[in-house]
């Protein structure tokens, strides 16, 4: 089978893309598909008109010309010319959402047209976050509304997604519940977790599902009870104000000597780097967006074998099993955070435990490789009938 994606935008620093599209994508071509990703990268606009392969999964870098006509124009015609059998529109947005609208008009009855939907673009979503002018603001929250409801399929991420799918008409049978695998390669994952001389948290989070201030007050807890303790910092803030936030409140808090602040990592050097943290944290507040969002970070954690705490909101209690690979507390139990981590961080038996717990739940249904299967035969089953 021949299966086309296109993305509203490029690989880096688009994570849907990168670690969603491209991670099916990989193990769909390993299942003995042919896949090729159609993209413009407007993030990075010295890389248009650019073709390459990562495990024979073909990738396009469309032209940049023509404004927003020009490419989608541009997008539709070199998918149409590949000739696929699957056209897998990634995120019903911009420019993958106006030619996933132009294939729905015109191309139904002689392709099979599936959205993918992983997070909440609308209001109540990334609308309220991103600073998106107001014009594009109606037209992402339009197309979302458009998209999940005009295709002969929709892939979501999220428990929540599809039940939202399903509030707005789509059949029960066409919406395909697809949690997110991780972001690092799955085989580096399996690597054997390095010891560390101190206790340590890994806090591994682009900042913006929670109030820093809460986190602060978090880490100081498990500071007083755990004096050597070490707390890893990976990635940044999605903006450069969170990142700044954070760092102001460490240094109140008296916890900057405490952390080791990596930033940015390439995802070849994740598993490695995340393997030598004892405890992960994921805090999450309770608002529309977190509930429909399927966290990469948070696979990529347990896939490694890293026991988690965390926050019960949405995909997590899917990925964090109480007492089984983690521990779990309501959104903004901060007390309960804090007795949770410093019991982990002081039962090495316990951390060992939920970290095999949690590789093997994580490669039992959160696998790239699962969610290929699943995506195989519902499209061949449905495609025949």
């Amino acid at each position: 089978m021949r299966m086309a994606m296109i993305g509203p935008f490029g690989l880096h620093p688009n994570k849907t893309m990168e670690s969603r599209a491209l991670g099916l994508a990989r193990a769909l071509v390993a299942r003995g598909h042919a896949v090729q990703i159609f993209m413009p990268p407007w993030q990075t606009p010295a890389e248009a008109d650019r073709r390459w392969q990562v495990d024979g999964v073909l990738l396009r870098y469309v032209p940049l010309r023509g404004g927003v006509p020009g490419i989608v124009a541009r997008l539709l015609h070199e998918v149409l010319a590949w000739q696929p059998d699957v056209v897998h529109s990634f995120k019903p947005k911009a420019y993958s959402g106006l030619a996933a609208w132009w294939l729905w008009q015109f191309y139904r009855e002689r392709l099979w047209l599936v959205t993918d939907c992983d997070d909440w673009e609308g209001w109540g979503g990334w609308n309220n976050l991103a600073p998106y002018s107001p014009g594009q603001k109606l037209l992402f929250a339009w197309q979302e509304r458009w998209g999940m409801t005009h295709a002969h399929a929709l892939t979501v991420a999220s428990r929540e997604l599809q039940r939202l799918a399903w509030s707005r008409g789509m059949a029960r049978e066409q919406v395909v519940y697809l949690p997110n695998g991780a972001g690092i390669e799955e085989q580096q994952a399996k690597s054997e977790r390095q010891k560390t001389k101190k206790p340590t948290l890994l806090l591994y989070s682009r900042l913006f599902e929670f109030d820093v201030g809460r986190l602060v007050r978090v880490l100081a807890g498990v500071k007083t009870a755990v004096p050597n303790l070490a707390i890893l910092s990976v990635g940044t803030g999605l903006y450069a104000n969170d990142a700044a936030q954070l760092q102001a409140q460490f240094a109140a808090a008296g916890l900057l000597d405490t952390v080791t602040d990596v930033g940015w990592v390439k995802v070849s050097k994740l598993p490695a780097l995340l393997s030598t943290a004892d405890v992960g944290i994921y805090l999450m507040e309770e608002n529309m967006l977190n509930r429909t969002k399927c966290p990469v970070k948070l696979a990529d954690m347990i896939a490694t074998g890293l026991p988690i705490v965390a926050e019960a909101v949405g995909q997590v209690p899917e990925y964090v099993m109480q007492g089984h690979n983690g521990l779990l507390r309501r959104s903004g139990d901060e007390a309960g955070l804090i007795a949770d981590l410093v019991y982990l961080l002081q039962n090495r038996g316990e951390r060992e435990r939920m970290g095999g717990n949690g590789r093997a739940h994580y490669a039992a249904h959160f696998s790239w490789d699962k969610a290929a299967e699943h995506v195989e035969e519902y499209y061949e089953s449905s495609i025949t009938s």
